[in-house]
């Protein structure tokens, strides 16, 4: 929307400021986005050259000037009070609320926070009224949406669809589907800390509150697609490092839980796991969501109790049966092995093995030393007869 549209969240800001009586606006701006910050500098530079920021604008006796921040790309300066503590300097990390922004925000003063979505939505309410935007969406969730459509799908991008559009809708309709042909296996929505949904929630309208009510989010806007060949644990491992590396430390349930969390998942792709791991991570997933003092810590669990909560089993295979069913984690894949009878000797797999596991004569059945197979799935596509296999 920075990029495209900078305009439209300028008199967004604008209009907020001027109902709450505010004459100063900044725009918090991750720099790994220099485009979007580009534009944005570009904007604001045209609209003061028009009198639109300014002091006294159009003889109004209103006074806008919007400045950009910068930020240095900490994860949680997502959250409202890390990011006003990243504006004015200082480290960012979240305090505890109240007093709310709204009553103390900002070197002190009465603050109003909202997301880019939020105030480039400002001007189209205003000019064409509140009923005509509501009428977007659904009753408790109005207007569009933009998602960061991503992973095993054949259209990646951004989309924007009215709420309320389903799962299915996103991934099948607008994303054309799984790469590969291959079977869809779960999404994961709201960025890092979002949940994962199996395909019995493709259905599922998007709108806040039926993503909250099965265990997942809004968020950032995030779609991440999963395929068969996706193992959930190793997923759910994935997204809590990532959030556990974001933790600003500050308190003892995210510093120290995310990071207990983090080692039982390790352990159990590792193939160490053991009995009373998952209801471990259950019990220390609900006191983090819980305890922590702001929203990083209190959804960092939502990847791994919602893995838990509807791909069990794959918990249970790598714990009690030593096994990845999706050969994704190699101390627990099964080494692969070739039909001796339908391999050609063609040798295109051993050209692929990173490790030399395949040996052979060209013109012959070729074998895989399954103590030196790491599982690793370089073989199996490359073989034009399907004659490589695990187990």
């Amino acid at each position: 929307m920075l990029e495209g549209d900078p305009h439209r969240l300028i008199e967004g800001m604008m209009i907020a400021a001027y109902a709450i009586g505010a004459d100063e606006g900044y725009v918090y701006v991750r720099a790994e986005y220099p485009l979007a910050i580009k534009r944005l500098e570009k904007a604001i530079a045209a609209a003061e050259e028009y009198e639109l920021l300014g002091d006294d604008i159009f003889g109004s006796g209103f006074n806008f000037k919007l400045h950009i921040k910068k930020g240095a790309g900490a994860f949680v300066c997502g959250e409202e009070t890390a990011l006003m503590a990243s504006i004015e300097g200082k480290r960012g990390m979240p305090t505890p609320r109240p007093p709310y922004p709204a009553v103390k925000g900002l070197w002190g003063k009465p603050t109003n926070i909202n997301n880019v979505e939020t105030y480039s939505n400002v001007p189209y309410i205003i000019k064409h009224g509140a009923k005509e935007f509501a009428s977007i969406g659904t009753e408790g969730s109005a207007g569009t949406k933009v998602f960061a459509l991503t992973g095993k799908i054949n259209n990646t991008g951004l989309v924007e669809v009215p709420m309320g559009t389903t799962l299915k809708e996103v991934i099948f309709d607008i994303g054309d589907g799984i790469t590969n042909g291959k079977k869809f296996k779960a999404v994961q929505t709201g960025g890092p800390s979002g949940g994962c949904l199996p395909e019995e929630y493709l259905d599922l309208p998007i709108d806040y509150d039926s993503l909250i009510s099965v265990g997942t989010m809004m968020g950032s806007g995030g779609m991440v697609v999963m395929d068969e060949d996706s193992c959930m644990v190793d997923v759910a491992r994935f997204f809590l490092n990532f959030t556990q590396s974001e933790s600003c430390g500050k308190c003892t349930p995210c510093r120290e839980g995310t990071k207990r969390m983090l080692e039982i998942l390790n352990r159990i792709c590792d193939g160490e796991g053991k009995d009373g791991d998952i209801e471990l991570l259950q019990e220390l997933g609900e006191h983090i969501k819980s305890t922590s003092l702001c929203g990083l810590g209190q959804s960092a669990p939502n990847p791994v109790l919602s893995t838990i909560r509807h791909f069990r089993d794959e918990y249970e295979a790598h714990i009690h049966d030593h096994n990845c069913p999706a050969g994704v984690c190699s101390d627990l894949a099964e080494a692969y092995v070739i039909d001796e009878e339908a391999c050609i000797g063609c040798s295109k797999c051993s050209r692929v093995c990173p490790v030399g596991a395949i040996s052979g004569e060209i013109k012959n059945p070729f074998t895989i030393d399954p103590d030196v197979c790491i599982a690793c799935g370089a073989c199996e596509p490359e073989c034009p007869v399907s004659a490589i296999s695990q187990g």
